[in-house]
């Protein structure tokens, strides 16, 4: 959100419809992350105990992959190129579901932050059992240099997918650009 704030900071004055498109997103991604939130801490602290994610506790349902349409389009919004092949193996459990999502999610926002002027491509697939993700971009304007930041996201992001027995792989492709793979069970056993 920040980085999409900073976008439409800049572009503001110049470009007024792309600055209230990255407005838009920023809206969009703060209901959504404040959304979670209130499932988790109703998940840990329900009035005696119970699960508070019920129809009348009004909370949204989590995103998944039937959500990832509209992440792509917020991402395009902000000037991003994204192609995305999809051929997912039909519903998911909601934990995979919701862990595939951030996946992609936190992909693109990397790509938003570390690559400006980079194109992304989103390929989601399945191998028997395995869902599997692949987000790589292009570079970018800093391609070849160092991605700055302190990896909290990847690093969650590891965590998220070993609670469901998944694995994440991060790092540079040969031309410059980044990737992220992910694998994670999708049928219930």
């Amino acid at each position: 959100m920040v980085i999409q704030a900073g976008t439409a900071r800049k572009v503001m004055d110049v470009e007024p419809e792309q600055s209230k498109q990255a407005l838009l997103a920023i809206e969009s991604g703060g209901r959504a992350a404040m959304a979670e939130l209130r499932h988790v801490m109703g998940l840990l602290a329900g009035p005696g105990g119970e699960r508070l994610d019920g129809s009348s506790d009004g909370l949204e349902p989590q995103p998944g992959l039937d959500q990832l349409d509209a992440l792509v389009e917020r991402v395009r919004a902000v000037g991003v190129l994204v192609s995305v092949a999809v051929s997912a193996p039909g519903p998911l459990p909601p934990g995979a579901d919701l862990a595939a999502y951030r996946v992609v999610q936190e992909a693109l926002t990397n790509t938003i932050k570390h690559a400006p002027g980079a194109a992304a491509s989103v390929t989601i697939g399945h191998d028997g059992d395995w869902l599997e993700i692949e987000v790589t971009d292009t570079g970018g304007g800093r391609s070849g240099g160092p991605r700055t930041g302190d990896g909290r996201g990847l690093i969650g992001l590891r965590e998220r997918l070993a609670v469901y027995g998944g694995t994440l792989d991060a790092g540079r492709t040969a031309g410059g650009g980044f990737r992220i793979t992910a694998r994670v069970p999708w049928r219930r056993t």
